[in-house]
């Protein structure tokens, strides 16, 4: 399934995109309640915090990085404690350009390791940061990452890629790249019918 999505992902230009973004997604594997009493992927799941949902949860973070239209180019998913800039790495030794990230991206040294290799990773500053990067380069950068936001919310909503299914880490990686396959599918099928990549329902009403 993840070489499927890989070779559906160079077909169409994924890998040669000079933009990425970045970002993750939390994969709970039951409710915070009752993590204490879950015997479900003991060992391998962790407390883990959701900035977005400002909750903590119990289970795994989900890391992607896409294309410019949305091709999902890279992905994994680990414990929930790991921290996604130590995982960023691993997941674009494939791909040259600019690539956009959140906050939680934000590491001199990260940015100076991709640099090496022909990354080059923004991301939004701290409030107790000066930021003296042109406005519309900021202005920019915050309304192309809704795009990444945009897949993340279709993963979860249409593919249910954040709830746990499974009960050992085999199984949830096939099911993972399952849905990232399925996702991949729909973008190529969008695009071969003339509508915009994501732009999934026009498929339905096809």
């Amino acid at each position: 399934k993840r070489i499927l999505q890989e070779r559906l992902a160079i077909a169409l230009g994924a890998f040669t995109d000079s933009l990425h973004l970045v970002d993750g997604l939390p994969m709970p594997v039951c409710k915070f309640a009752r993590a204490y009493f879950s015997k479900v992927f003991k060992g391998n799941a962790t407390y883990g915090y959701c900035a977005t949902k400002k909750e903590r949860y119990y289970g795994f973070r989900g890391h992607l990085v896409i294309s410019s239209i949305g091709v999902i180019t890279a992905a994994t998913f680990s414990a929930a404690n790991v921290d996604e800039r130590d995982v960023c790495p691993e997941l674009v030794d494939r791909i040259q350009g600019l690539m956009i990230g959140d906050k939680g991206f934000l590491r001199p040294e990260l940015q100076e390791e991709l640099g090496t290799n022909g990354l080059y990773l923004q991301t939004p500053l701290r409030d107790n940061m000066k930021d003296e990067r042109p406005k519309e380069f900021l202005y920019w950068m915050k309304s192309t990452r809704r795009l990444i936001e945009t897949v993340i919310g279709q993963l979860a909503d249409r593919f249910h890629i954040e709830k746990i299914r499974a009960r050992d880490l085999w199984h949830e990686a096939s099911r993972f790249w399952r849905k990232l396959l399925a996702h991949t599918v729909c973008v190529k099928m969008s695009i071969e019918r003339g509508g915009e990549p994501l732009q999934f329902e026009s498929l339905i009403s096809y």
